[in-house]
């Protein structure tokens, strides 16, 4: 019998909540319970450098909105990767519609 490795998600986000109902339902749940795969969701602001959790800033061209501070992301890697990890990084760019 070949013994198959748990395939380990660590999710990053400011809204940790977010995530955890849809992980707690249907074949996530089965799967999690099964001990096929392990989810842990990361709050962003755990890594912020001041008190407030300060992880955004605003665009430095210029323009509305606001954009997720670069360290706090670099340290959250930092501490999660390992040698085997795949980071997948999700931006608001693509096709205007």
């Amino acid at each position: 019998m070949v013994k198959s490795s748990i395939m380990k998600i660590e999710i990053l986000t400011l809204f940790p909540e977010m995530f955890q109902g849809v992980f707690d339902e249907s074949i996530i749940k089965r799967a999690q319970k099964k001990k096929f795969v392990e989810i842990k969701i990361h709050h962003l602001r755990k890594w912020a450098e001041d008190k407030r959790g300060t992880v955004d800033d605003r665009p430095f061209g210029g323009g509305t909105g606001m954009i997720l501070m670069i360290k706090p992301i670099f340290q959250a890697l930092k501490e999660l990767k390992t040698k085997n990890s795949k980071v997948i990084l999700l931006d608001p760019k693509g096709q205007v519609f």
